[in-house]
């Protein structure tokens, strides 16, 4: 049985994972044209994988751990033949990164309320925090892999743009 945090905190975790998910829609909405093909190096997966993947990624361990909550949630990959072809449409990774993310963020509060092990067949968290912890790594190594992306194109966000879009949400300044 997992004990619950303070409610207190437990808020300030899930405010961390809302501003995280704004950070990713937030370079979604910035990506110039071609964005979508970006890709690191030669190779690699694409941003519209990447951006695919992170929802994929979501569904995948909640559907291990929490399964209830990954109902309706549907993949952004299509099968074409031998191909696994990613959403590109920012619309449509849009709307499924808002709903997986407020699947994740229900999950996580569900099981530390109703102290539930985040645990299935072939996966378990030993804490809640812990799942959440992980897609927080994982979405931000993806974060960097599409910023990476971008760069290898030529488009850089200016210092402004990428203190609005993602050091902003984290921090307040005054100097």
């Amino acid at each position: 049985m997992v004990k619950a945090p303070d409610s207190g905190l437990l808020e300030a975790l899930l405010d961390s994972w809302d501003r995280s998910n704004t950070i990713l829609l937030n370079l979604l909405h910035a990506l110039p044209e071609g964005g979508m093909d970006a890709r690191p190096m030669e190779g690699s997966p694409s941003v519209a994988f990447a951006f695919s993947h992170l929802h994929q990624t979501r569904l995948f361990w909640l559907s291990h751990t929490a399964p209830e909550f990954a109902q309706g949630l549907a993949s952004l990959f299509r099968e074409e033949g031998e191909e696994r072809l990613p959403e590109r449409d920012p619309g449509r990774i849009e709307q499924a990164l808002r709903r997986s993310a407020q699947a994740v963020r229900d999950a996580v509060r569900n099981r530390l309320e109703t102290g539930q092990p985040m645990k299935g067949e072939h996966a378990t968290y030993d804490h809640p925090v812990l799942f959440l912890q992980h897609m927080l790594w994982h979405e931000g190594y993806h974060f960097g892999q599409v910023k990476l992306a971008l760069k290898a194109m030529g488009h850089v966000m200016s210092e402004e743009e990428e203190e609005k879009a993602v050091w902003g949400l984290w921090r307040q300044e005054t100097w």
